[in-house]
């Protein structure tokens, strides 16, 4: 079998599985990201099949930025640059460069896969950066530990987000309870870029106390999440039984999204809930709020991870 048709067995390209302590993962070729979670049998990630098109994002990273960017076009350093609108139909640019890229593997391990991709310098993004993902499962779950580094001779503006959908098997989105304790949300505008900031305490939108989701239509950014003495912050669903599945993220995630699927058709339509650990809200590009820069040369880290929540 040659190079070229090695590559085209499935639409997702290459399948690492990786297991240990009762947890299964499935890590794909292209977007190098998460097709499938479980644990004991029990899917806690709504994946998608080897020869499907990534539905929704699904288990993508988004990177060098995350979510949207208005109009596409941004000004760093005094130069003005226009990215392809990836979201024609609200004119932005829409969960980065890399999500249909391929990623090669660099080690590969029963527990454990690190894959990488070379970003090459773009007309609207000009910065070469190497990325790598290591993912891995064991007695604590699932776990994926980001490096970007920036391998150009000039500063380069970046952000990175993971976008998988969590579910608690058997259990509708509507009865479903979240818990994630941060202090404010975006207000957003018809496109859903942020024109403002709310606090959450005493609202609907306040899930420092785990609240059912009901009928609730969530696509929202959240920030200044609660965090232990290591930087952690948690978001967690649980079904009416109390079991369910728990998502952290270390402190270089500031910014939960919080996505329930309203606006994918069926059968995904609210069917699990996308929560997303992000460095920086969306149209960071364009506001600057907490958007990394990387000088030449430096490596960004980040981690977060999946686990199951017993009652």
């Amino acid at each position: 079998m040659n190079a070229a048709s090695a590559l085209s067995r499935t639409l997702t390209g290459q399948q690492w599985s990786i297991s240990a302590d009762g947890h299964e993962a499935v890590v794909v070729e292209v977007g190098g990201g998460l097709r499938e979670y479980r644990h004991a049998g029990q899917d806690l990630v709504d994946g998608y099949g080897p020869d499907e098109i990534c539905p929704g994002s699904a288990g993508q990273i988004l990177a060098p930025w995350p979510n949207r960017i208005r109009d596409g076009r941004y000004t760093f350093e005094g130069t003005t640059y226009d990215l392809p609108l990836t979201e024609p139909a609200r004119h932005n640019s829409i969960h980065g460069l890399v999500n249909w890229s391929r990623w090669v593997p660099v080690s590969v391990e029963p527990d454990a896969v690190t894959l990488e991709h070379e970003l090459v310098p773009l007309p609207g993004y000009p910065w070469p950066l190497v990325l790598r993902t290591t993912w891995r499962v064991g007695a604590d779950g699932l776990t994926a530990h980001h490096e970007v580094t920036n391998v150009g001779t000039q500063p380069a503006p970046f952000g990175l987000a993971s976008h998988p959908y969590l579910q608690v098997p058997g259990v509708k989105v509507e009865d479903l309870s979240l818990e994630l304790a941060c202090q404010n949300r975006l207000l957003l505008d018809g496109r859903l870029l942020p024109i403002g900031a709310a606090k959450v305490a005493g609202t609907d939108l306040d899930f420092a106390t785990p609240r059912r989701i009901g009928p609730a239509v969530l696509d929202l950014a959240f920030n200044e999440p609660a965090q232990d003495d290591a930087g952690v912050s948690v978001a967690r669903l649980r079904g009416p039984d109390g079991n369910g599945v728990e998502m952290w993220a270390d402190e270089a995630f500031g910014w939960w999204q919080v996505f329930t699927g309203d606006t994918l058709a069926p059968p995904r339509h609210r069917r699990s809930v996308a929560i997303e650990p992000m460095t920086c809200p969306p149209d960071a590009f364009r506001s600057g709020r907490d958007l990394l820069v990387l000088a030449p040369g430096q490596t960004w880290r980040g981690a977060w991870g999946v686990r199951p929540l017993a009652a």
